[in-house]
């Protein structure tokens, strides 16, 4: 289609192919959704000339605010500068209440396994779960048997990934339950979004995200073992060469607390952690634990970690300090584990998911795995453990040489694979050109938090396949990001 050559029109709606999928911005017959009309009419008359003013000022907006990301290529640690696209994800207020009601839903649900998984196991007793998931687990810690931490809740701050499908129904595409990461840029975006588009914050339709702090810091607050005092709360990262440590440092100085590495604590005989000081130690109540479960503590897990606490594990079972989320949370983090949550839904609270799965194929269930082998080319195959698109396949994109090698993988270990099909994503508008807007591929991961109160992020972190064709969102393999708005429209 012939782009207008108008440089009074900021972007050319009608030029904007809407109906290879479901676009969340334009119908396919060209018209803005209810939602998103007001941001369609505003791009539309901002010139050309002012549109790439504040393309240019939000990527200047992102330079100097320093928000970066590490991407890890042939051994060497790249920082790159946050991609941001201009143009907001806008999704209905009255549409985002009830998904967030569904995410409190599943994660509420999701607790009640992990605890069940580590006190009496009565889902597998009762046939509603298969018992070998939690034998095959990488994820399942012995260590962790008979504890019930703070609350009962192991997975404090959770990230599930959503997508639209072609029929503009939001579904769950996995559960991230160790160490969400994301949330930083989640709240960066939004700050860009203010200094760069102004006018559109001045309704006040948008609702705001800027109380992710106050609702973490709850979250932390709320599971600490002292409840006499003001807690003492850290965050713990691995260092500096961690892809996440932007997030780490971003989120330790938004909550006026320190950021901490394993060598700046100790535990003690007596069983609680201390954070050295210059004034000697100091007691920590709770650790916001930014590494995995395996380098937590040399004492229980690898013995030559550097980045854990000898004795951290002693401390957390004494109940003198709270770690989030908690050690063995990561049993749910599995992408075969995920395939049976509307059954725990079910079976804990006695209520039908309102959030459906993704339909999976289980590679290990015989006639599933007989379907993967037949169908490959058709499906997206992934690890049980794996995150951030890596050792993934997607098979409509993938060359015969790839279909053959999973073939082989899923045989010889139908545990570890999941398959899923090669879904419609859904697609939103990015920025390609001077004026130029194109479809793109998005998905969402809102953050769940879960202490004495359940809340849910306002929206979340909006994640782009800026390729075009592409199917792969994730910043470290080509992706990029949006602002994403939560909008209360007026009722026509």
């Amino acid at each position: 289609m012939k782009r207008s050559k108008d440089s009074s029109i900021g972007i050319d709606w009608s030029a904007y192919p809407a109906d290879q999928f479901f676009d969340e911005m334009i119908t396919p017959k060209g018209n803005a959704r209810r939602a998103s009309r007001e941001v369609v009419r505003h791009f539309s008359g901002l010139s050309r000339e002012e549109l790439e003013q504040r393309r240019i000022a939000a990527e200047r907006t992102v330079r100097d605010m320093g928000v970066s990301f590490t991407v890890y290529s042939d051994g060497e640690n790249i920082d790159r500068v946050w991609p941001f696209d201009l143009i907001p994800r806008v999704i209905d207020a009255e549409e985002w209440q009830r998904t967030a009601e569904g995410l409190k839903q599943r994660v509420r649900a999701l607790n009640m396994f992990i605890n069940d998984v580590y006190h009496e196991q009565q889902i597998f007793a009762d046939g509603v779960v298969p018992s070998y998931l939690i034998k095959d687990s990488k994820n399942f810690r012995p260590e962790c048997v008979g504890i019930t931490p703070p609350e009962g809740v192991w997975a404090h701050i959770c990230g599930c990934d959503l997508v639209r499908d072609s029929d503009g129904k939001f579904y769950v595409l996995e559960d991230n339950l160790r160490v969400p990461s994301g949330v930083a840029y989640m709240l960066e975006n939004r700050e860009v979004s203010k200094r760069v588009l102004p006018e559109f914050f001045e309704s006040n339709s948008i609702l705001p995200v800027d109380n992710y702090p106050s609702m973490l810091w709850q979250t932390l607050a709320s599971v600490s073992p002292q409840k006499r005092r003001q807690p003492v709360i850290v965050i713990l990262t691995p260092g500096v060469y961690n892809s996440a440590y932007f997030e780490h440092a971003f989120l330790a100085q938004q909550l006026g607390v320190e950021l901490v590495e394993g060598a700046d604590l100790v535990v003690d005989d007596d069983d609680i952690v201390y954070m050295k000081t210059i004034d000697g130690l100091e007691r920590i109540d709770v650790i916001y634990r930014r590494i995995d479960d395996m380098f937590l503590d040399p004492e229980v897990f690898h013995e030559d970690s550097i980045l854990g606490v000898a004795g951290l594990m002693r401390a957390w079972k004494s109940g003198n300090v709270a770690i989030v989320n908690a050690p063995g949370a990561g049993v749910a983090d599995d992408k075969v584990v995920y395939a049976y949550v509307p059954q725990m839904i079910e079976y804990y609270l006695k209520e039908k998911a309102i959030l459906p799965n993704v339909k999976t194929w289980l590679c290990d269930v015989p006639e599933h795995l007989e379907y993967v082998l037949e169908n490959i080319e058709q499906l997206v195959v992934k690890p049980a453990n794996e995150s951030g698109g890596y050792g993934m396949m997607v098979g409509p994109h993938a060359s015969k040489k790839d279909h053959e090698a999973f073939r082989k993988l899923v045989t010889e270990n139908p545990r570890n694979y999941i398959a899923q099909p090669t879904l419609q994503l859904s697609t939103t508008p990015v920025i390609t050109g001077i004026g130029e807007a194109e479809p793109r591929h998005l998905d969402l991961r809102p953050f769940v938090l879960q202490g004495k109160e359940l809340q849910v992020t306002t929206g979340g972190l909006t994640r782009v396949a800026l390729k075009k064709g592409s199917l792969v969102v994730n910043s470290s393999q080509g992706g990029g990001s949006k602002d994403t708005w939560i909008v209360q429209r007026e009722k026509d």
